[in-house]
């Protein structure tokens, strides 16, 4: 039958996500990173976000509950659920799929988008000229190849049956192109979605199998944080929405 119900987590805040607010705040071109990608690690608020989660995860009904969790292997992803899991006493399986990664960025990674347009302005006007969804940063990747990526994971999400209700923990622009491949929304919709309501760190996006497709059943779900007194954060990507965030990698 495969997986009938997914509860999609943004990762829990990062020390980059910490550092990218700093850098655009004082308008930096570069961004000081503590790791590479793959390796960057929780903030202390990150992982009180993902102590939260755990929490919530505990407190759901039986029937609730997922059966299985599928990670980003991104390490403030993977931590995010080995978190999680611990905090909430459930024994289920952690599978890494590096489908689930966060977007890649070729040269444009660590950069602000100030850095962007200081050191790369072709390559700043060229997105521009193309739009978000579509610009593939020379050794990166466009909004439209990780969507493939997402419609691969969710071939075996539907092809697997061991498990129905499946959390899955990833990165912003993952969680956004799921809605955009299981809500079949448009370039502008998702978008829009992403500027005028960013995936929250930590907190849930429930989608419901509903006859030949899916349904939003929660977007940006966050009282779990609240109601264990962690923070909430956004972490926007660069350039989008006055709010101070995270530059569009280590989201």
């Amino acid at each position: 039958m495969g997986a009938t119900e997914l509860l999609l987590v943004r990762h829990g805040q990062s020390a980059a996500n910490v550092a990218a607010a700093y850098a655009e705040s004082i308008g930096a071109e570069q961004i000081d990173v503590p790791a590479r990608d793959a390796d960057v690690e929780l903030s202390d608020t990150g992982l009180e976000q993902a102590r939260a989660l755990g929490v919530w995860l505990a407190g759901l009904p039986a029937a609730h509950r997922p059966q299985a969790v599928w990670s980003s292997p991104y390490r403030r992803a993977a931590d995010t659920a080995r978190t999680a899991l611990a905090e909430s006493g459930l024994d289920v399986p952690l599978l890494l799929d590096e489908r689930l990664r966060d977007r890649d960025l070729g040269i444009t990674d660590t950069l602000t988008s100030a850095g962007v347009r200081a050191r790369y302005p072709e390559e700043a006007e060229r997105r521009r000229w193309l739009g978000k969804f579509y610009h593939r940063p020379p050794g990166g990747e466009s909004w439209a190849d990780v969507a493939l990526r997402v419609r691969s994971v969710l071939a075996d999400l539907e092809r697997q049956d061991s498990a129905d209700r499946v959390l899955i923990t990833c990165h912003d622009a993952v969680v956004l192109l799921f809605r955009y491949v299981c809500e079949h929304l448009g370039e502008t919709e998702v978008l829009a979605i992403g500027r005028d309501e960013g995936v929250r760190n930590a907190a849930v996006t429930q989608l419901v199998a509903d006859g030949d497709g899916w349904r939003l059943a929660g977007y940006n779900v966050e009282e779990h944080l609240a109601e264990q007194g962690a923070a909430t954060t956004e972490e926007r990507p660069v350039g989008e929405a006055p709010k101070a965030g995270a530059a569009e990698g280590h989201a």
